[in-house]
């Protein structure tokens, strides 16, 4: 199959036509693919690293960003459907790691391979209830406000206020997939979840353990140091349990 109709959505920082295997990466809301660029550097050179383009940013900016979860994972699954020639795993941070989980199951849904593995990073259970306030339809000083307080958008960017009214569509539409979120039961997937918590985050342990009842295979939890955005600042280690869980694929 062609790989030309996805490669909108798709950055690869490292091609690597033989590797073994693809890792295809979510980020977090408002996040890019730039969050996964040095990522080949911490990872076995048989593992290539796929980062996910969403519309409405970067190479995509002039694209209508998603506003709900169903529509983004059909398309995103479409697009996708022409790399899964070879075994893959899939990564997600926060709202990535619910996009991940969604694009799983939607790959299930299609007949098509399930993902090696899993990993779900930063995101409590999606079974279990929101507890916190929605954040899209804040006005924008409340919307700033809450972007400072979650720690994950630089305050150079922040403080420029022009380059954030470029920043604010897609951001605003992110907050709202995720807050929009609604979760509908379905069998627990085939296939091993590796989940990745914060000893500082507000999401506590309790409900990333409850990830466990959405696989019938392998489930494994590993507490970092760090807040929400532990992705940052404990990339290496992070990076090293993905390579070993996917070690005996990797070979």
């Amino acid at each position: 199959m062609s790989n030309k109709p996805a490669s909108r959505w798709l950055q690869v920082p490292k091609s690597n036509p033989r590797a073994a295997l693809r890792l295809f990466c979510l980020p977090y809301a408002g996040g890019s693919p730039i969050v996964f660029r040095d990522w080949p550097a911490f990872l076995p050179a048989s593992i290539e690293v796929s980062a996910l383009q969403l519309p409405g940013r970067g190479t995509r900016l002039q694209e209508a960003p998603f506003i709900r979860m169903e529509p983004l994972v059909e398309a995103a699954a479409q697009a996708l459907l022409g790399f899964l020639d070879r075994p893959y795993a899939l990564f997600g941070h926060s709202l990535g790691a619910l996009t991940a989980f969604e694009l799983a199951r939607q790959f299930r849904k299609l007949n098509a391979p399930l993902p090696l593995v899993l990993f779900v990073s930063a995101s409590r259970a999606p079974q279990l209830p929101r507890t916190d306030a929605s954040t899209y339809n804040l006005p924008e000083p409340e919307f700033l406000a809450k972007l400072r307080r979650l720690n994950g958008t630089p305050e150079a960017i922040l403080a420029n206020a022009e380059l954030m009214q470029l920043l604010l569509p897609a951001l605003r539409a992110d907050f709202t997939v995720l807050d929009t979120y609604t979760y509908n039961h379905q069998p627990p997937l085939g296939c091993p979840i590796t989940v990745f918590g914060g000893e500082a985050d507000t999401i506590g342990e309790a409900e990333l353990v409850a990830w466990r009842v959405q696989t019938t295979a392998e489930f494994k939890l590993h507490i970092l140091p760090g807040d929400h955005f532990f992705l940052s600042t404990q990339h290496v280690r992070l990076l090293a349990e993905i390579a070993s869980a996917l070690q005996p694929v990797d070979g």
